[in-house]
């Protein structure tokens, strides 16, 4: 994390990108001793046509200002897609900001009414995945879904969220390539450095994860959980932005074993019977 640190985030993400590209991914013989994981420098350079000179000050910060050709060639042999290749010509382009007055992420009060109305589990969460806001049906789905916690601290941290995704893995590293992808330019946000700080200390996975600079959306998607009370539930996401924050809706299905299964946990959360206090939709106002 050193060249993060000391603002050389395009050289951070070259070199990171460049360790996962094999030889044999970029037509290259892979060689018997190989010090290196994934490409050489030299290697890089040449399959992107530049300088051996040329790529080596732009991974140690001392170009910050290639071309796009350029940017475009290296996002070529380093196999980007389309998120990835975005995110690094925003890297190149990224300038000196002046300070951006902070305004708390705030949750409107129609939306609060939405969450009562909606059957389904919903809730608001912030651009660091703070739950802001939610429904009864989604604490019921997950108690980690309460107002004032962070669902990628809970997914890394809590052994119960971990067992209640089918795929913990992909789900970790979609959150962690999302939060990148978040933060983008804004690398001063407070509450960004604060969490990236604790799950750096806390969490070998997000450690691990946060080293690939993986980035991409985190938007729409379809999730596997295994709810402790009514067992598996197959869900459909959606994510919809409101002024600031985004609110996050769960659906299945309609007549299918998750939709029932969703009815049976609504009707278990009326009663008080799914083991979970209910917060209702409680505002947590992040500064």
């Amino acid at each position: 994390m050193k060249d993060e640190e000391s603002g050389n985030r395009l050289g951070a993400y070259l070199r990171a990108r460049r360790e996962l590209v094999t030889p044999e991914q970029a037509g290259l013989p892979p060689g018997g001793n190989r010090r290196v994981p994934g490409l050489r420098r030299e290697e890089v350079a040449l399959l992107a046509g530049i300088s051996p000179d040329y790529y080596l000050r732009l991974e140690r910060g001392r170009d910050k200002n290639p071309s796009v050709q350029v940017l475009e060639a290296l996002a070529r042999v380093l196999r980007l897609d389309d998120v990835e290749r975005t995110y690094l010509l925003g890297l190149a382009a990224a300038r000196p900001r002046a300070p951006r007055r902070k305004r708390p992420e705030h949750v409107p009060a129609r939306v609060h009414q939405l969450l009562a109305h909606l059957p389904i589990p919903a809730f608001v969460e912030g651009r660091a995945f703070d739950v802001l806001a939610s429904n009864p049906m989604a604490v019921a789905l997950s108690p980690r879904l309460r107002p004032g916690e962070n669902r990628l601290r809970s997914l890394l941290l809590d052994p119960e969220e971990r067992a209640f995704h089918q795929d913990w893995a992909k789900a970790t590293a979609d959150f962690v390539a999302a939060l990148r992808t978040t933060i983008g330019d804004d690398t001063d946000n407070p509450r960004f450095i604060e969490l990236v700080g604790e799950l750096a200390l806390s969490s070998r996975r997000f450690r691990t994860l946060w080293a690939r600079h993986d980035v991409r959306g985190l938007d729409g998607g379809t999730t596997t959980v295994e709810h402790p009370v009514v067992g598996e539930l197959r869900l459909h996401r959606d994510k919809l932005p409101v002024d600031d924050v985004i609110l996050v809706v769960y659906y299945p299905d309609k007549d299918s074993d998750s939709d029932e299964k969703l009815r049976l946990l609504a009707a278990l959360a009326h009663t008080g019977s799914t083991g979970t206090a209910q917060d209702g939709t409680a505002d947590v106002t992040r500064g």
